[in-house]
């Protein structure tokens, strides 16, 4: 019988399963889809996170094919650059005072040629979920599988979330996202490999990635999405973002929507959730596929001390605890605190919210204090403090 049983082989799965995997616990990751997806949507991890994936191996090999980003502005359509962060204002805090990127489609088989090298692991493509029943010590999944213990990593619409009868509270914002991938290079234009530039009605994120540029936009409700999808309207979305001679290349374009949500439990008896499964948040700060690795890294941790009977399963009551605390009180809050900073249409708003990021960028102190905090590091600290 396998000691746990993973659903999902996203970043968030394997990462479970490689930590389990890690402890000498022996785990099954099942995976609907025929093979490793290709997501363009996250890819910029913050310093604790690289933190995390390092015992692994993973934080090494993800450095031979991505980007370090140690430099990050706020921008705005008409002013330009509002502030620019140095996280080498932390680097006493992280042997990582960077942000990195490295589109998830590219951690994923990292994560899995790890997995590989534990022969008590293993991952099944092909394989949905359908149900699970609880018995005692035991789960049986899908009418064949034993195990002790089952993890949802099944993403945002989670079969094993909705079998546990758990709410997802929250919100879906009106406007859905549209990323585009380009050719382009932005760094000749002032950018920085990530920035987030304000508008009222065309605010964007810019992310440099291993080969491309991904920009994301808002797409708003009366905007309708093969229109916005057409090759002429990404064209001219991108020409009023940066005006060029020739036209912009675009390997990539989709369009999705953004939700903030909670789930009510995390657990419930040899059941757990984890990443996307549990939490849902709009990509403005780059908090969701991060704070899903941070459960995953905690989550394995502790269930393999519960697997090796040294710890009893209380501890999995303090993951949730920890965790959830962690997303609400930050990762929820802070991402809904960056869309609105990037979308506000009052000026005298926007020019108040201007100038206390100067304010804070000119103090070294409340700058590091920024930094801090938006890269996640107090966010860890936070959850690490709940008992």
């Amino acid at each position: 019988m396998t000691e746990v049983l993973v659903v999902g082989a996203g970043p968030v799965g394997l990462a479970t399963a490689l930590s389990l995997a890690h402890q000498g616990v022996s785990v099954r990751v099942i995976e609907a889809a025929p093979r490793l997806t290709e997501d363009h949507r996250a890819g910029s991890f913050h310093p604790p996170t690289l933190e995390m994936l390092a015992p692994f191996g993973v934080t090494e090999a993800m450095h031979r094919i991505g980007i370090k980003v140690p430099r990050w502005q706020i921008r705005d359509r008409r002013e330009g650059v509002i502030v620019e962060w140095d996280l080498g204002l932390v680097a006493d805090e992280t042997p990582f005072p960077y942000r990195f990127h490295l589109e998830q489609y590219k951690l994923t088989p990292i994560l899995m040629e790890k997995l590989k090298a534990f022969p008590h692991a293993s991952v099944h493509f092909g394989e949905e979920f359908e149900d699970a029943i609880q018995d005692g010590q035991t789960v049986t999944v899908n009418g064949k599988y034993k195990t002790s213990w089952l993890v949802g990593c099944d993403g945002g619409r989670s079969a094993v979330r909705k079998l546990i009868g758990t709410e997802f509270e929250g919100f879906t914002w009106p406007e859905r996202f549209i990323v585009i991938g380009t050719l382009a290079d932005f760094a000749p234009h002032g950018f920085t490999s990530n920035a987030y530039v304000a508008d009222p009605r065309e605010w964007a994120a810019v992310f440099h990635m291993p080969g491309l540029w991904r920009l994301a936009f808002p797409v708003h409700e009366e905007e309708d999405e093969a229109e916005v999808l057409m090759e002429a309207a990404v064209e001219a979305r991108m020409q009023r973002f940066v005006a060029r001679p020739g036209r912009y290349e675009v390997p990539h374009k989709g369009i999705y929507r953004v939700h903030q949500r909670v789930a009510t439990r995390w657990r419930a008896g040899r059941i757990l959730l984890a990443g996307d499964a549990a939490h849902l948040n709009n990509p403005l700060g780059a908090l969701g596929l991060n704070g899903g690795l941070h459960d995953a890294i905690l989550l394995g941790e502790y269930l393999g001390k519960v697997c090796r009977g040294e710890a009893d399963e209380g501890l999995l009551d303090r993951y949730v605890r920890q965790r959830r605390t962690a997303n609400i009180e930050f990762v929820q809050t802070q991402s809904i605190s960056n869309k609105r900073l990037l979308e506000e249409a009052d000026p005298g708003k926007r020019q108040e919210n201007f100038d206390n990021l100067r304010r804070i960028a000119d103090d070294r102190n409340l700058a590091r204090d920024f930094l801090v905090r938006s890269s996640m590091i107090w966010s860890v600290r936070l959850a690490a403090e709940v008992t």
